[in-house]
């Protein structure tokens, strides 16, 4: 990495860099406990572990709205309906098999990744190929995608009891950490090896800045589009899958929600250009546990639930 390029690496890291700072100088103040690591049937917890814990959905969802909003320029407002959506499927799979397995819980997993493929497929439709502002596109199913997971429900709330999908969403058997926290680490590997053998962000980055440029120049806006979205409906079926068996039941009224004001703001934290262009998704990712961090220091000086979105915003 030449020094052009460290330089802008770290500007785009100053902001959530910055912030997370503040907040760790705060919880100081507070009190040095807030640091303290125990350690339950061979497992961490804390406040850090438990920071870690909470924001893996939104780790997750905000590496996918990275990508949608540098090459779309703009931001999909559905995240969070859409893992409701594909979490439904995910348990549906579950409840309609004669056993629970791992291989049944693969499966499922798989089944509810082509159905957020087909959720981003369609929001990359209406933005790639029908032009449509990105919000807007995504507004559809932001209004009408907790209503079809509801009735993919069954209008009930179903229940996962079973002890595979609680280790899932707790702790597995000779783990140190929560499983949620080794399933996102996993995942941002993937990304990252994704990024680094492949031209997406190169290609994603071009379109954002000059799409007539990076038409000229041999790359087909639309389909960087279109894949940008298909890979953040990837994004939401992790995240809501990962949300599912945390709780151990699905509600289609509350899972994961307005966690998508939460991607976008993780985006803009992490030093990101809402408009578009290059992009951070180190950034990002601090910009989301930073999130994660700010509700439970807000919590901790005793700041109501409601009063927390004022923070935020």
């Amino acid at each position: 990495m030449n020094i052009g390029k460290l330089r802008q690496h770290v500007s785009h890291l100053l902001l959530p860099l910055s912030v997370l700072a503040i907040l760790v100088v705060i919880n100081l103040i507070k009190g040095a406990d807030y640091f303290s690591v125990t350690v339950i049937n061979g497992a961490l917890y804390g406040n850090i572990p438990n920071i870690l814990f909470g924001a893996s959905e939104l780790v997750i969802l905000s590496i996918g709205m990275t990508l949608v909003t540098s090459a779309s320029r703009g931001q999909d407002i559905s995240v969070g309906v859409a893992a409701a959506i594909t979490s439904a499927v995910f348990v549906q799979v579950l409840l309609n098999a004669s056993e629970i397995t791992w291989m049944t819980i693969l499966v499922g997993f798989l089944i509810s990744c082509g159905v957020g493929i087909v959720i981003g497929a369609f929001n990359g439709s209406l933005v790639a190929v029908f032009k449509v502002q990105p919000m807007v596109a995504t507004l559809i199913l932001f209004t009408a995608g907790r209503s079809i997971s509801f009735m993919i429900d069954g209008k009930l709330s179903p229940v996962l009891a079973n002890d595979l999908t609680s280790q899932l969403g707790g702790v597995m058997p000779g783990l140190p950490i929560q499983t949620p926290i080794v399933l996102t680490a996993i995942f941002i590997a993937l990304v990252a090896l994704f990024l680094k053998t492949t031209s997406l962000r190169l290609y994603a980055e071009t379109v954002g800045v000059n799409e007539k440029a990076a038409r000229l120049n041999g790359i087909n806006p639309t389909k960087i589009k279109f894949l940008s979205y298909m890979l953040l409906g990837i994004c939401c079926a992790v995240a809501g899958f990962i949300a599912v068996t945390k709780a151990g039941r699905h509600d289609s009224v509350n899972i994961l929600k307005f966690v998508e004001m939460d991607a976008i703001l993780a985006v803009a934290i992490g030093g990101n250009a809402l408009s578009g262009g290059k992009f951070s998704i180190t950034g990002s990712i601090i910009g989301a546990y930073t999130i994660e961090m700010l509700s439970r220091t807000l919590l901790r000086l005793e700041i109501g639930t409601e009063t927390i979105k004022a923070f935020k915003a």
